[in-house]
């Protein structure tokens, strides 16, 4: 009797689903803008009708975050995100410039590998099945162990639909044997065009390193600025919301808060008011070495947790009616975790003297952990966003609004995205929300409007034939033959001068 051996299966389940996704492709290549379209706004569909559904199995399998919240989000995933990619060109011939004769047409990637994160899984999954499709592409998803369950049952969704508004087969798939040897095989299998990895660190680090194209984001650590001229009562309430929301799994979520001296006071009593629990110190050092390992890793206990479960975890008291837990930052760096990522309602808390300060504490922050992802400031003062703006080593800066929703594009008018780019300083190939236009290459078409002699001519570079010296009187010749002789040795000595 013969031992199966997982890592064998679930190598070559991966080869199986990438020839069919490459086969299914090749037909999608082939596809209308109006074939694409409406394949996409069935899946959309779809997915929107049993958004509750996926959100309370998410929430069930992870013990991630919650599932009235998660609601919120694969319907931003679906519907939000159809709205804003329904009338995008992706398919054929997206643009012509008569005047300068050039033609853009978009190229599918290919075959696309979805790595998938067990704090986001339905509508991370949502979103990269519309974008690759919506390009023209197919896509194999590589699902996080700790939510294979809810990620299969909406991958089951898509296949579905899709299928019944004409999408081939192969198009969408998932890996049901999950190990690292899977995710590696389908990140470097010879017909994996390009990967969309979301997710911790190292599995991003792990796609840039495949030798496979790969767009990945990094961890986010977004501190928040509530500067003195800020509606203190907004800022707090759009802070709250964010924090808590979904317990704090969105990766653009604040993870720390910035206020000046003068301001303080206003704002320490304006949480107490809203339900935030300021930690005592003692019990603050106990949270701080339950959130955060001896290793610098984040504590996956605590990932997605309301605040009462976090205190009995790591001990300390936390009231019932709390909604978030805010400590005292002390300072910034591997010994103090609160300067971290925290993908839980728990906060920092950092006071400076002003504006500028402020500034210089939270580039700090952000290049100790989360450089090029986002932050977010509260002030009524344009000029200091601008400051601000110019400065920060991040991709978005998100200005009077809840970050993890801003982030996300549901708050503000950036693109719907559950990959969000952390640009060049964050090691990641775009700062941008990931969208199907990073999911297409463009062929352009040129036409030739310039010729050589134009170019010399603007160059001042005239270019002149040389002067054949042809003597008036020709020697004495005897007959036609020697004639032409006689012009070809004149023509040949000139040239050779």
């Amino acid at each position: 009797m013969f031992l199966e051996d997982k890592d064998l299966v679930s190598i070559q389940e991966v080869r199986n689903l990438v020839r069919a996704a490459k086969r299914a492709q090749e037909q999608l290549a082939q596809m209308s803008q109006e074939q694409i379209d409406t394949i996409v706004k069935v899946v959309a569909k779809a997915c929107y009708d049993e958004r509750e559904r996926l959100a309370k199995m998410a929430v069930e399998e992870t013990g991630f975050g919650r599932w009235q919240d998660k609601v919120l989000k694969n319907a931003l995933a679906s519907k939000g995100i159809l709205e804003e990619i329904k009338d995008m060109r992706t398919v054929g011939i997206l643009r012509e410039d008569k005047e300068n004769r050039i033609t853009e047409v978009a190229v599918p990637v290919g075959v696309i590998a979805g790595l998938i994160p067990s704090t986001n899984p339905t509508s991370t999954v949502i979103y990269k099945a519309l974008i690759a499709l919506k390009a023209g592409n197919s896509i194999v998803f590589s699902p996080h162990p700790h939510a294979l369950k809810s990620i299969e049952a909406t991958v089951d969704i898509i296949k579905k639909a899709a299928k019944s508004a004409g999408c081939p087969d192969g198009a969408i798939g998932v890996i049901t044997r999950v190990s690292l040897q899977a995710t590696k095989e389908l990140m470097t299998n010879k017909d994996t065009n390009l990967i969309l990895a979301t997710g911790g660190t190292p599995m991003v680090k792990a796609a840039y390193s495949s030798g496979t194209p790969a767009i990945g984001v990094g961890p986010g650590n977004g501190p928040s600025f509530i500067e003195k001229t800020a509606d203190i009562q907004k800022a707090v309430r759009q802070i709250i919301e964010s924090k808590t929301f979904d317990n704090g799994v969105i990766c653009a979520s604040e993870q720390s808060i910035i206020v000046e001296e003068e301001s303080k006071d206003a704002v320490v009593a304006e949480f107490k008011k809203q339900g935030a629990y300021f930690v005592p110190k003692e019990d603050a050092k106990k949270l701080g070495r339950f959130i955060i390992l001896p290793t610098g890793a984040m504590n996956p206990k605590m990932v997605g947790k309301s605040v009462q479960v976090i205190g009995e975890l790591a001990g300390i008291y936390v009231p019932e009616d709390a909604k978030l837990l805010i400590a005292d930052g002390e300072g910034v760096g591997k010994q103090y975790p609160y300067s971290m990522e925290k993908l839980a309602p728990v906060l920092g808390f950092y006071t400076v003297k002003d504006w500028k300060e402020a500034c210089e504490l939270s580039m700090k922050i952000l290049h100790h952990e989360g450089i090029g992802h986002t932050m977010s400031i509260h002030t009524r003062d344009d000029h200091i966003v601008k400051e601000f703006a110019l400065k920060k080593p991040v991709s978005r800066l998100l200005v009077n609004t809840p970050a993890a929703l801003g982030g996300v594009g549901a708050t503000t008018r950036l693109f719907p995205a559950f990959t969000l780019g952390c640009g060049a300083v964050g090691g990641s190939a775009t700062s941008d929300n990931v969208s199907p236009v990073h999911l297409f290459n463009i062929r352009r078409i040129a036409y030739g409007t310039t010729e050589l002699s134009d170019l010399r001519q603007a160059e001042g570079q005239v270019h002149q034939a040389p002067a054949i010296e042809v003597e008036t009187v020709l020697p004495d010749v005897t007959n036609e033959d020697q004639l032409v002789d006689l012009l070809v040795k004149r023509v040949l000595a000139t040239l050779n001068k």
